[in-house]
C-alpha cells in the first residue's frame, strides 16, 4: 500500500511498490511493473542473506551496464541492509582489483561482457555471480516468493550504508564516498519535489549507474514519485532521441561532455518532436546549455552537488523560485540553500575572498582575488569515506568541508562554478580557473568539446593550453581562431591559450568527464597538431624546428623536468 509519509530509508521506498502494476522499468527488451521490480529486488536480498559468510562487512560489488540487474540489486540491498559500491568497468588490473577489495566486497555481481576484466585478477574471499547465466537463475529460483522485508542482513535504517561510490580519482586512488538510506531517500524526494516528478513522467537513464549522479538524480526521483524509469545500457548520442521517443522520456540527468556529445549530431527536422521536458545535470555551460535549449526545446538546469554531500547549490527550477529566485544570473548555479553557510575562501590564507567584480557584459574583473575553494562552514551531510582516514581529515580539515572545487561569488550571493582546485592556472602571477576560459572558448562554433589547462612557462610558472575538438567538416583556420580571440570581450590578456592542441576525440573518464589528467601529462608533446600563440599575437604550427627551439628555451631555465614525455 503506497503512503504520503516521507521516506525514511531506500527500503520502504522499495516496498512501496509492491502491488503497483504500472510500468516500472523500461529497457531494451521490454518493460517490466514496479511490482515486479520490487519482487525481482526481494528475490536478490532473500539471496544475499544466504551467501554472505557470517562476519563480512555487508558490501557487495556491482560491475555491471546499465541493464535491469543494477536497479535490482540496489532494490535488494537496501532492503537486506548492506551496501553497493559501483565498480568502474573502465579500470583494469590491480586498480580494478583495489577497488573491489578496498571496499570489501565479498560478493561481485557482473555479467559475461565483463569477465575478461576480472581474467588474472587476485581476489580473494570474493564469490562472482554473472547474470544472465543458467547457474545465476539456478540460484535465484528458489527465491522467487521473496516479499519486501522478508529477509535482511541488518534491519535498514536511515544511517545504513546503501552505496559506497568512487570519486574520480584524479588526483591519486579513487576515494569510496558513504552514502547512507536516509540521505539518499531524503535526496530523491527533494529533487522530486524539486522537478514536480509525477507517475507520468519517465527518466531516462543514460549515464552509468556505478556512478551517483544515475542513481542520486535519475533513479532516486523516479523512484519517490512512482515514476518509470528507461535505461541505455551505455550512453550514445546518436541513439538519445530514437530511445526518448521509444520510451517516451520527460526527464535525463547528465555529467561532464555529455551534452557536447548531443550538440555534435547531425541535426534533424524532427529535433523538437519529443515527449521531453528537462535535463539536469553538471558541467554543461552556458554557450551549450542555450544551444541545447535552441535546437531541442529542453531547458538544461545546472546544478552542483558531489556524491559526498558535502555541498550543494541549484538555481531555481523550471517552475518557480525553490532555494534560490528566478533572476539568477546567466552563468551562475545559485545561492547557499536556507541553513547553509557556503564561502569562497582562499586556501592560502583561509580568509574569505572578496565579492567577484563583474563587468557589464559579465567579465569577471577581480578573478585572481575572488576565486577561491567553495567551503561549507556550517551543516554538512558528508558521512566520510570507506576506510580512508587521511583523506577524509583532509576534506573536513578546520571543522569545515572543502569542496576541492574552485568558485567566486558575486555581491548578490551568486555562486558561480570556476573548475577543480587542481585546474587553476598561475600566468605572470596572476590566478585564472580554467572553467572560465572554456566558458569563453566554448563559443567558438567550430569547437564541438574545449578543455582548458596548465602547462609549464618556459620560466615559471604556467602557461594556458587549449584543446579543441573540432565539429564534423570543420578544421582549424589559426587567424580566424585569434580573430575570435580579439571579440571576446571577456577574454582576459592573461586567458588567451598559448598553446592549442587539436584532438580528434577529447579523452574522457567512463562518466564523460574529460581526462584532463592525461592532458596535462602529453602538454604540447603529443601526436596531435599543436599550434603556439607567440607573445605579440599569431598562431604557428608547432614543428619539429619550432619544437627544438622551445625545448631549448626550457633547458635553459632547469625546467627539463616538467617536459617528459
Amino acid at each position: 500500500m503506497r503512503t504520503t509519509t516521507a521516506p525514511e530509508t531506500v527500503a520502504e521506498l522499495i516496498a512501496r511498490h509492491w502491488g503497483d502494476h504500472r510500468p516500472g522499468l523500461k529497457h531494451e527488451n521490454g518493460v517490466l511493473t514496479h511490482h515486479r521490480t520490487a519482487q525481482e529486488a526481494a528475490a536478490r536480498a532473500a539471496l544475499l542473506v544466504d551467501l554472505m559468510p557470517p562476519g563480512a562487512e555487508p558490501h557487495l560489488g556491482v560491475l555491471l551496464d546499465n541493464t535491469p540487474e543494477f536497479p535490482f540489486w540496489l532494490g535488494a540491498a537496501a532492503l537486506a541492509g548492506a551496501a553497493v559500491a559501483g565498480i568502474n568497468p573502465t579500470r583494469r588490473g590491480p586498480e580494478l582489483a583495489r577497488d573491489i577489495l578496498h571496499t570489501d566486497c565479498r560478493i561481485l555481481i557482473t555479467e559475461r561482457a565483463h569477465l575478461p576484466l576480472l581474467r588474472g585478477l587476485d581476489l580473494p574471499g570474493v564469490r562472482v555471480l554473472v547474470t544472465g547465466t543458467e547457474e545465476y537463475e539456478a540460484l535465484l529460483a528458489p527465491y522467487a516468493a521473496a516479499k519486501p522485508g522478508e529477509a535482511a542482513l541488518r534491519a535498514p535504517a536511515p544511517d545504513s550504508r546503501l552505496l559506497l561510490y568512487f570519486t574520480s580519482g584524479s588526483t591519486g586512488a579513487p576515494k569510496a564516498a558513504i552514502c547512507s538510506q536516509g540521505r539518499l531517500a531524503a535526496a530523491g524526494a527533494a529533487l522530486a519535489r524539486r522537478f514536480t516528478v509525477t507517475p507520468d513522467d519517465v527518466h531516462y537513464i543514460c549515464m552509468p549507474l556505478f556512478h551517483g549522479n544515475a542513481v542520486i538524480a535519475d533513479w532516486l526521483p523516479a523512484l519517490v514519485a512512482g515514476a518509470p524509469v528507461a535505461l541505455r545500457r551505455r550512453f550514445s548520442a546518436s541513439a538519445f532521441l530514437d530511445d526518448v521517443r521509444a520510451y517516451g522520456a520527460t526527464y535525463f540527468t547528465y555529467v561532464g561532455r555529455a551534452v557536447q556529445y548531443l550538440l555534435a549530431t547531425e541535426p534533424r527536422p524532427d529535433d523538437r518532436a519529443h515527449t521531453l521536458r528537462l535535463g539536469f545535470g553538471t558541467e554543461a555551460g552556458a554557450v551549450d546549455a542555450a544551444r541545447f535549449a535552441e535546437r531541442f526545446g529542453v531547458r538544461l538546469v545546472e546544478g552542483y552537488g558531489a556524491t559526498e554531500g558535502g555541498a550543494s547549490v541549484m538555481g531555481a527550477p523550471p517552475s518557480g523560485s525553490w532555494g534560490s529566485t528566478p533572476d539568477t544570473p546567466p552563468g551562475a548555479l545559485g545561492r547557499a540553500g536556507a541553513g547553509d553557510d557556503l564561502a569562497v575562501i582562499d586556501p592560502a590564507t583561509g580568509a574569505e575572498c572578496p565579492p567577484a567584480v563583474l563587468a557589464p557584459d559579465g567579465r569577471l574583473l577581480n578573478g585572481s582575488a575572488a576565486i577561491g575553494e567553495l567551503v561549507n562552514r556550517g551543516r554538512s551531510l558528508f558521512e566520510g569515506y570507506w576506510r580512508n582516514p587521511d583523506a577524509e581529515a583532509d576534506r573536513t580539515r578546520d571543522g569545515w568541508y572543502w569542496t576541492g572545487d574552485l568558485f567566486f561569488r558575486d555581491d548578490a550571493g551568486f555562486l558561480y562554478f570556476a573548475g577543480r582546485t587542481d585546474d587553476r592556472l598561475r600566468v605572470d602571477s596572476e590566478n585564472l580557473a580554467a572553467a572560465l576560459i572554456e566558458n569563453i572558448l566554448a563559443r567558438w562554433t567550430d569547437a564541438a568539446a574545449v578543455a582548458v589547462y596548465a602547462v609549464p612557462d618556459e620560466v615559471a610558472g604556467d602557461q594556458v593550453m587549449a584543446a579543441l575538438a573540432l565539429r564534423e567538416g570543420a578544421a582549424f583556420d589559426p587567424s580566424a581562431f585569434e580573430t575570435f580571440l580579439s571579440l571576446q570581450p571577456d577574454l582576459g590578456t592573461k586567458m588567451a591559450p598559448r598553446y592549442v592542441r587539436i584532438v580528434g576525440a577529447m579523452p574522457t573518464t567512463a562518466t564523460n568527464k574529460i581526462h584532463r589528467v592525461s592532458l596535462r601529462r602529453d602538454g604540447f608533446r603529443c601526436e596531435d597538431p599543436v599550434w603556439h600563440r607567440s607573445p605579440a599575437g599569431g598562431y604557428a604550427r608547432l614543428n619539429a624546428p619550432a619544437l627544438t627551439t622551445l625545448l631549448a628555451a626550457y633547458e635553459a631555465q632547469g625546467r627539463t623536468d616538467l617536459l617528459t614525455p
